[in-house]
């Protein structure tokens, strides 16, 4: 191995162990894994273990903000904006500008900043960090919540702004007096830029769903993900030709993909190469750290994080409250906005390159974005505790009971076959939310007359799983033809998310009994209440009275469940368990009246060879 592989083998491995470590360590004393990373990549940078180049690590770390990018991009469906765009660009819109400016004003006169400076601060250190905000809600099993929307729905607007900030930062720098005086070349760069934006929108409106259909179809997984990585990239280097912004490029692909039957296999499938590299980015800041100037500037440093943070939360309590959030829930949504977020950490440098910043003033910047997302967490927990007694002084009078009549639960429905889409025209009749899985691509298409939510993807996935939301919904409901494929399913559920209601397809009798076995909440073989129907109008075909049918079918589905309960208990074969060779046959849940008789040779023959091998 030559010296420069082996320096980028050291590298690679020092980084590895460093996201595998950074991670428990940091969870375990409660804070965002974000810090963990922070303060791994100065222990493993120059004045630590020194293991890389911290230069050449943030030109590859940088790929992890164009996925994130991506991502947010691929989330922001028209439709879903549209349903929360009073929360969205009401009360996003409020808490980014108020912070900004308070922010800015502060960096004016508190600290002698330039307009184009504290406007840039400002900007950054009032956006929110989103996967911080989330994973504390979402610990509190919160999103869900009134105010658990209104903090998604105001980190939704934070990232939308992200975009349109990355394109003013370098318009806010003073460019060469040449670029400025040279009307052509402005003009050809915008016609450039505008070129590139076309080519993107064409081809995600009118090639990718198609691309994206044929390998679907193919089954190859690994030419999905090669796919979705070309798309991100390919947007992202053609807006970098164009003089624009990498992340814009990747924010465009996203959002002309929001709207696929294929966005969540792409996201499931980009997600782990997103979480990799943002953790090497978050490194790569942590290594670039002047832990010399902030050494100097300590004090200074905390009293800054508590203005960051009061300011913040007072602005965000006020919003929630002038819409009528109740304080307790309010002070929780205040506190989970306080860290600074991941483009701090982008806006920062990038201020610093486009000559906004200086350079102490960035490294302080950056340190005092790291030390709010150690406080705000830990400001969180606190909060937590102390809500219920806040919640209880600031109670309202009891209200009179609520109206239900319009409530509808949410369901997810994995396997969209006959038996699926039988279960989803039930709940959709009664007006529940239906979310459908399937890797099926003709189920997908039929799907999209049914007016459910539809994700494409292996529902035996983790990932798509919670891409689809299985952590939010009331009931998941295993629809799948195949027992291997629905156990596999029954487990990881289980595992990950325990609290999920369970409610699973069964193949036969011994398939009901594996999934007794393992928890689920409701389980039905697929044939049973269709012979039982069927059982019933037949009797009635025969004369029998549909009260006199219905009583037998009755006592036939008690009779049955009390066997498969003895069988659970005692082994499918009760009493002869100890054969675990033979065959499992069905048997007669009611003593017959009598023989089985033969009606011509090739029965009678069977029936003599079966007598003989019992006897």
């Amino acid at each position: 191995m030559h010296g420069e592989d082996h320096e980028l083998f050291i590298a690679a491995l020092a980084f590895l162990c460093a996201a595998v470590i950074a991670v428990p360590v940091a969870r375990r004393l409660g804070f965002s894994p974000v810090v963990g990373y922070l303060l791994v990549g100065i222990a493993i940078g120059p004045v630590g273990f020194n293991v890389a180049n911290p230069t050449v690590v943030s030109t590859v770390a940088e790929l992890g903000v164009v996925m994130l990018l991506f991502l947010i991009g691929i989330e922001l469906k028209p439709s879903h904006v549209l349903s929360m765009s009073r929360y969205i660009f009401g009360l996003g819109a409020a808490q980014l500008l108020v912070t900004t400016t308070l922010f800015a004003l502060l960096a004016v006169f508190g600290l002698g900043f330039g307009f184009a400076a504290a406007l840039v601060s400002g900007a950054a250190l009032a956006i929110s960090g989103t996967a911080i905000a989330l994973q504390l809600l979402g610990e509190r099993g919160d999103l869900a919540a009134p105010y658990g929307q209104r903090t998604f729905s105001i980190l939704l607007f934070q990232d939308m702004a992200v975009v349109p900030l990355l394109a003013l930062v370098p318009l806010l720098a003073s460019g060469p007096v040449e670029t400025a005086a040279d009307p052509t070349a402005t003009v050809l760069k915008a016609l450039g830029a505008a070129a590139a934006i076309g080519v993107i929108v064409v081809s995600g409106r009118y090639l990718l769903n198609p691309i994206f259909r044929v390998l679907a179809r193919s089954g190859a997984r690994e030419a999905m993900t090669a796919a979705a990585l070309l798309v991100v990239l390919g947007a992202a280097g053609l807006m970098q030709l164009a003089g624009m912004s990498m992340a814009l490029g990747a924010f465009l692909a996203g959002l002309l993909l929001s709207e696929s039957t294929f966005r969540h296999e792409i996201e499931a499938n980009l997600d782990g190469f997103r979480g990799l590299l943002l953790a090497l980015f978050f490194m790569s800041v942590g290594m670039s750290l002047n832990l010399a100037v902030v050494g100097e500037h300590i004090p200074a440093l905390m009293i800054a994080t508590l203005a960051v943070v009061g300011i913040k939360s007072a602005v965000v309590f006020s919003v929630f409250r002038h819409d009528n959030i109740a304080p307790a829930e309010s002070l929780l949504a205040a506190v989970a906005l306080t860290p600074a977020g991941e483009f701090a950490f982008v806006l920062f440098p990038l201020g610093l390159a486009t000559g906004i910043l200086k350079g102490p003033q960035a490294d302080l910047l950056i340190a005092l974005a790291a030390l709010t997302m150690i406080v705000g967490p830990l400001l969180f927990a606190l909060v937590g505790r102390l809500a219920p007694k806040i919640a209880r002084r600031t109670a309202p009078p009891e209200p009179a009971p609520d109206d239900f009549t319009e409530a509808d639960g949410s369901v997810l429905v994995i396997g969209f076959g006959r038996f699926g889409q039988i279960v989803a025209q039930c709940l959709l009749a009664e007006g529940v939310s239906v979310t459908i899985i399937d890797n099926d691509v003709e189920m997908i298409q039929s799907a999209g007359r049914f007016g459910v939510h539809i994700y494409y993807g292996d529902g035996t996935r983790l990932d798509v799983l919670r891409a689809a939301g299985a952590e939010q919904v009331e009931v998941i409901c295993v629809c799948v033809d195949d027992k291997e494929v629905a156990n596999r399913i029954v487990d990881i559920v289980r595992s990950s998310i325990p609290n999920a209601r369970l409610y699973v397809r069964a193949y036969d009798r011994v398939h009901s009994m594996d999934l007794l076995r393992k928890g689920v909440d409701y389980e039905i073989r697929e044939t049973l209440e269709s012979a039982l129907a069927f059982g019933g109008r037949t009797l009635e075909a025969l004369g029998f009275a549909a009260d006199s049918a219905a009583a037998r079918i009755a006592d036939v589905r008690v009779r049955d469940r009390r066997r498969l309960e003895r069988q659970l208990e005692e082994g499918i074969f009760a009493a002869d368990d100890l054969w675990t060779k033979r065959k499992v046959e069905p048997e007669p849940l009611t003593a017959p009246e009598k023989k089985a008789r033969p009606i011509n040779p090739e029965a009678q023959d069977i029936l003599t060879h079966e007598t003989e091998f019992s006897g």
